[in-house]
C-alpha cells in the first residue's frame, strides 16, 4: 500500500508541475496543442514517419518505412530520396523487416545519417547526389545515430531486438540490455567494431550531442527520465551522469534555437521543453486526450514497478494525431515545426 502511494503522490507531483504552472511563466514560454497543426502532407502518403530534418529551404528529410528516406517540398510534394533500392532496402515482413527511426543531419550539413531499427543498418545519404552507403551493421536494431565533429558516429541499441515483436516486447517489461556505442572512423565500411560506450540502460532511445556545451543528453525510455553527461568528443568518453528531468517515456530530442531541449512522450502523446540549466520541463506541443491521461498515469505506475505499458499505446492514447507521437523536426526561428510519428502524415505546427 506504500509503494502504492508513494506513486500516486508522484504522478500528482508530476502532473501538477506540468499542467498547472503559473500563469506568469506561461506566458514567457511558448506552447501549442494538437488543434493548432494540419496533417502534413494531406493525403497521408507516408509510412511510419518516425523522425526526420528540415533543410535550410524548408525541405523535409523524412523515415518511410516504404522507402527508406522520402524528400518532401514545402507544398507537400512526396518522392523517395538516397535510392535505398539500389542497396537492397526492403521491408516486406514477416520475411524481411526494416524501419527507419532516428533521422539526423551530421554537422556539415551536407549527408543525412538514418538508424533502422529492426535490421541495426546505419545509413549515410549525400544530399548532394542522392545516394546512400551503409556506413554500419549491427547485431541488433539501432534506434537512433548521430555524427559528431570528429566524424565520430554514436547510436543507441534499444534493446537486443532483430524485429518488431522483440522491440516492442522490450516495452512489456524492464529489460535493462539498452546501450550506448561510438563509431570512429566511418569510411572504412561495415567490419568495424564500435565501442561500448554505455551499457545497461533500460530501453536507450533518442539522444542528442551538444558540442557547444560539451554534453550529451539521452532519453532512457523504460526508466522515465532524460539523462546528461560531460562530454569529450576527443576522447570519445562521457563522465558525471545525473538525470537532468523525468518525463514519461521519453523518446526522441531536439534542441531549439532558445536552448530548450524538447523530448517526444509517446505515453503522454506530448512534446516536452526542458531547461538543460535546471531541468525544469514544460509541456510545449499537447496531443493528450483524456483516455491518453488515465493511460499516461497507468503507465508511470507500471514502470516504477519494472512492468510494461505497450498494451497501453492504443487509438484512444494517439487521439487525432495521424499515429504516435514520436518526435519533432525543428527549423529555423521563422519556419513551421512539425511532429513526427508512426503514422502516415506529420503534424505541421505554424510557430506563434
Amino acid at each position: 500500500m506504500k509503494l502504492k502511494s508513494l506513486s500516486l503522490l508522484f504522478l500528482t507531483i508530476f502532473l501538477t508541475s506540468c499542467s498547472d504552472l503559473d500563469k506568469t511563466e506561461q506566458n514567457d514560454k511558448k506552447s501549442w496543442n494538437l488543434s493548432d497543426g494540419v496533417e502534413f502532407p494531406k493525403n497521408r502518403p507516408l509510412s511510419r514517419a518516425e523522425d526526420g530534418v528540415m533543410l535550410s529551404d524548408g525541405t523535409l528529410i523524412v523515415a518511410d518505412q516504404r522507402h527508406g528516406l522520402v524528400k518532401i517540398n514545402v507544398s507537400g510534394k512526396v518522392e523517395p530520396f538516397g535510392d535505398f533500392q539500389s542497396l537492397g532496402y526492403e521491408h516486406n515482413p514477416p520475411k524481411v523487416e526494416s524501419g527507419p527511426n532516428g533521422v539526423h543531419l551530421t554537422p556539415d550539413k551536407q549527408y543525412v545519417i538514418t538508424a533502422d531499427v529492426f535490421s541495426g543498418k546505419i545509413y549515410k545519404s549525400s544530399l548532394e547526389n542522392n545516394s546512400t552507403d551503409i556506413i554500419y551493421s549491427h547485431e541488433y536494431g539501432v534506434n537512433t545515430a548521430r555524427q559528431d565533429s570528429t566524424g565520430a558516429v554514436w547510436f543507441t541499441q534499444s534493446t537486443e531486438n532483430k524485429n518488431e515483436e522483440r522491440l516492442f516486447g522490450a516495452l512489456n517489461t524492464t529489460i535493462s540490455d539498452g546501450a550506448l556505442y561510438r563509431l570512429v572512423d566511418t569510411d572504412e565500411g561495415s567490419s568495424m567494431t564500435p565501442e561500448l560506450i554505455l551499457g545497461g540502460l533500460n530501453f536507450a532511445n533518442g539522444f542528442y550531442i551538444d558540442e557547444v556545451r560539451k554534453k550529451l543528453y539521452l532519453s532512457e525510455m523504460m526508466s522515465n527520465r532524460v539523462l546528461a553527461f560531460d562530454l569529450d568528443t576527443s576522447s570519445g568518453t562521457l563522465s558525471n551522469q545525473t538525470t537532468l528531468a523525468t518525463i514519461p517515456t521519453p523518446d526522441n530530442m531536439e534542441l531549439n534555437n532558445d536552448g530548450f531541449l524538447w523530448v517526444a512522450s509517446p505515453l503522454s502523446n506530448q512534446i516536452h521543453a526542458i531547461d538543460i540549466e535546471n531541468g525544469d520541463s514544460y509541456v510545449v506541443f499537447d496531443a493528450q486526450t483524456q483516455i491518453g491521461l488515465k493511460n499516461m498515469q497507468e503507465g508511470v505506475s507500471r514502470i516504477e514497478n519494472g512492468e510494461g505499458f505497450a498494451d497501453l499505446l492504443s487509438p484512444e492514447l494517439t487521439g487525432d494525431m495521424p499515429g504516435l507521437l514520436t518526435g519533432m523536426i525543428l527549423g529555423g526561428e521563422n519556419q513551421p515545426f512539425y511532429v513526427a510519428n508512426l503514422g502516415a502524415a506529420l503534424i505541421k505546427v505554424t510557430a506563434k
